[in-house]
């Protein structure tokens, strides 16, 4: 059974009682005897006692004047009017103390009357046994008779009523009896005694003084528990002050306690914060070192992460002899031709795409870079010979060269390799990455594929570096200058003009063969300014030339044109200011087209031409029969002249051979209305052939060289012969015939 069901029992067990003896008292009450003192009395306990209680300082009980009702009820009516006078004022007193707020449980008012019910009843019962057995004086008129059974009567009411409000105490909570009645019951002795002496002091009033003696009395008693109420309220509200003080002080530790649990709460939520915000700065300074060493494109090391490792296994090399190494560097071929024509997002997948395959064609331990835009670099660890390493580069060649498809586009692609092998002379990978770069571009030149590093390689890019420098500056230094080559006609021996061919004379080297600088311009870029200075100094130089005679007023120049500038439109403006400044008839000026040059972009080379052909200036098709033209495409040019390669001219000996193919050249060029020039005659043979086939114009040693500005004007006022009448007058031996070959750019 639990505590609460237990005190509840317990509680209508005391009722129970309590209403017995209430009951009892009732019935055997001596009615006549009572008398309007009585009456008083049981007004005085409902009216005036309950607001006369005054509540002890830090107790759960109150001093009441209800035990001085009880005591001198006692002593002038007797036992059982004092029980109906106990249950008048014990609920008199709850109910008013209810009403002030004092809380009360659920029985907790009929509890307590019927403890003071049964308590007085008890009391009643001693008095009774007192009054019995004769031992005890009932002479109530004397004081200590008085005392003593006031003491006595006191005594049993504060047992009883204690003991029964402990026993209710312990039922609820649990706690130990006599701990319990010494904590919570014993001070409401105080009541019980200073009830005692009240009910005496005004029994001796009421039987044995006058009116003066109990005003008297009546006046200090008053005054004493005014004192005493005002000492009760005073000390109530110390300790009142008290008690707020703590609680306040309370408050604020509970406060302070919640402000603290609050402030670990946030540094908690701080300190997690600040853990979240660590793992992400780790995170991000992974992230960053992976981002410092990788390529954020294909994954591959990138050139910090890739010079790292090849400076240690350089270092490794000079220390260990046998822990060789081979670079290769690779150059993904005409890759801007992929991001022109289909967009940077597919050159990027490309460019995945070759990583992914250098990966699988090689070791784990080797190393894949990625260094610039579409150049790789491979480390291959453990392998000495040039020859092993030319094995594992052909193997990635097959395997990168394979075609594919990406988003609906048929890809090949293609690869320049230079390899460069581990050599104590390197200190820095700079160096052994520069010389693979320049057996790459050897590969590149040659068309090869793949090249192996020589030092004769360096040599030759050095020197190439070199040239590409001075040549930036050639034209300032008035190094450069236009040699002219006549041409002529055939049929007559007439001068129709001259070709400006570009010489290089050095400061340092003396003169440049073309075949070493034209190509260096063209890889550079600087042929588009050169071909610049060229149009405006070959018209210029023109127009001079045109003033000397009527009959070179129609003299023509042609002008070399190269493949990068004729894919720029800028050539229209260049052409264009070339006949302003010059003022010439620009039907006098020949733009001279190699065929490997106008087939690399026919559609567009066709607009260009028809677009110059606007301005009026004459077309010629140069090195005709050495590249790859169509037909369908040929016919459509607008060239005026086609221009025989010297190499079927130079081919046709004495016999005659290859004179089929000069005639089926000639007869195409008729067929497509152009005009036709041989270049490089140098003999009799040829110019005879040539004019039997019916060449309109020709061009070479045997009619005379390129000269300088200044010889070739000396000519046009000479006015020689220029077909040859007689071989042992006019045929100059052709010597040094590779350092006159001209390249056929300029």
């Amino acid at each position: 059974m639990s505590a609460e069901r237990v005190s509840s029992l317990s509680k209508a067990i005391f009722i129970a009682a309590g209403s017995i003896c209430f009951v009892g008292a009732f019935a055997t009450l001596n009615f006549p005897a009572l008398d309007l003192g009585y009456l008083l009395l049981l007004c005085f306990g409902i009216l005036v006692a309950p607001r006369m209680t005054l509540t002890l300082p830090r107790s759960k009980f109150a001093i009441s004047f209800a035990d001085a009702l009880v005591l001198l009820t006692f002593l002038r009516y007797g036992g059982q009017a004092a029980i109906i006078l106990t249950v008048v004022e014990t609920s008199s007193n709850c109910l008013y103390l209810r009403s002030r707020g004092f809380p009360f449980g659920r029985l907790m008012i009929p509890s307590n009357v019927a403890i003071n019910t049964i308590a007085t009843t008890a009391t009643f019962g001693v008095w009774f046994l007192i009054s019995q057995t004769g031992y005890v004086s009932l002479d109530l008129t004397k004081t200590q008779h008085l005392i003593t059974i006031l003491g006595c009567l006191a005594m049993t009411q504060f047992l009883i009523s204690s003991l029964a409000a402990a026993v209710f105490q312990v039922l609820k909570d649990g706690q130990n009896l006599w701990e319990t009645w010494k904590k919570d019951c014993f001070s409401s002795s105080m009541s019980h005694i200073v009830g005692a002496g009240l009910a005496g002091m005004v029994y001796k009033l009421i039987n044995y003084g006058d009116v003066v003696t109990a005003s008297i009395a009546a006046t200090a008693l008053i005054v004493a528990f005014l004192n005493y109420r005002q000492s009760i309220a005073e000390i109530n509200t110390a300790i009142g002050q008290v008690e707020e003080a703590e609680r306040q002080k309370a408050e604020m530790e509970r406060n302070r306690r919640l402000e603290a649990e609050e402030f670990a709460n946030q540094l908690s939520i701080s300190l997690a914060k600040e853990e979240q915000a660590n793992k992400a700065l780790r995170k991000s300074e992974r992230d960053f070192q992976h981002a410092a060493l990788h390529d954020s494109l294909t994954g591959l090391a990138n050139r910090k992460q890739f010079g790292d490792v090849l400076r240690r296994m350089i270092a490794e090399y000079k220390i260990d002899s046998s822990s060789e190494f081979q670079v290769l560097f690779l150059d993904i071929r005409s890759f801007k031709n992929i991001n022109d024509t289909l967009g940077h997002t597919i050159g990027d997948k490309v460019l995945t795409i070759a990583a992914k395959r250098f990966v699988r064609m090689l070791d784990p331990h080797d190393i894949v870079a990625r260094i610039g835009g579409d150049e790789f670099a491979i480390v291959l660890r453990g392998i000495g010979s040039s020859g092993k390493a030319l094995k594992v580069a052909r193997r990635i060649y097959q395997n990168i060269t394979q075609p594919f498809s990406l988003s609906g586009n048929h890809i090949t692609v293609d690869v320049n390799i230079g390899i460069a092998p581990c050599d104590a002379e390197y200190d820095t990978p700079e160096e052994i990455l520069r010389d693979a770069d320049i057996a790459m571009h050897y590969a590149k030149e040659k068309n090869n594929g793949i090249a192996v590093f020589t030092k004769e390689l360096r040599s030759r890019f050095l020197e190439r570096v070199r040239f590409e420098m001075d040549l930036r500056h050639a034209i300032d230094r008035g190094e450069l200058a236009l040699h002219y080559q006549p041409i002529i006609s055939l049929s007559d021996g007439r001068l129709i003009g001259f070709e400006a061919l570009l010489r290089w004379h050095h400061s340092e080297f003396g003169m440049i063969p073309p075949n070493k600088f034209i190509p260096i311009a063209e890889d550079s870029g600087l042929i588009k300014p050169i071909t610049v200075w060229i149009l405006e100094d070959a018209c210029r130089q023109l127009a001079r030339w045109q003033k000397i005679s009527n009959e070179y007023e129609s003299l023509v120049v042609s002008v070399n044109i190269s493949g990068k500038h004729l894919s720029d439109n800028d050539l229209i403006d260049d052409v264009e200011n070339a006949l302003q400044v010059s003022r010439i008839d620009p039907s006098t000026l020949k733009l001279e087209v190699t065929e490997s040059a106008a087939m690399e972009n026919p559609e567009h080379t066709i607009g260009m031409l028809n677009e110059l052909k606007k301005i009026g200036v004459q077309l010629s098709i140069d090195d005709f029969g050495t590249g790859y033209s169509s037909l369908s495409y040929l016919h459509r040019l607008p060239f005026d002249t086609l221009k025989i390669d010297r190499s079927f001219v130079y081919s046709v000996g004495e016999g005659g051979e290859n004179a089929e193919i000069l005639q089926t050249i000639i007869s195409l060029a008729k067929n497509l209305k152009m005009r036709v020039v041989a270049e490089g005659i140098e003999t009799e043979n040829q110019l005879g052939l040539l004019q039997s086939l019916g060449c309109d114009y020709g061009q070479g040693f045997l009619i005379a060289k390129p000269k300088g500005r200044e010889e070739t004007e000396r000519l046009l006022y000479q006015r020689p012969e220029w077909l040859p009448q007689d071989q042992s007058d006019r045929f100059e031996p052709v010597h040094d015939h590779v350092a006159e070959e001209q390249i056929h750019v300029f």
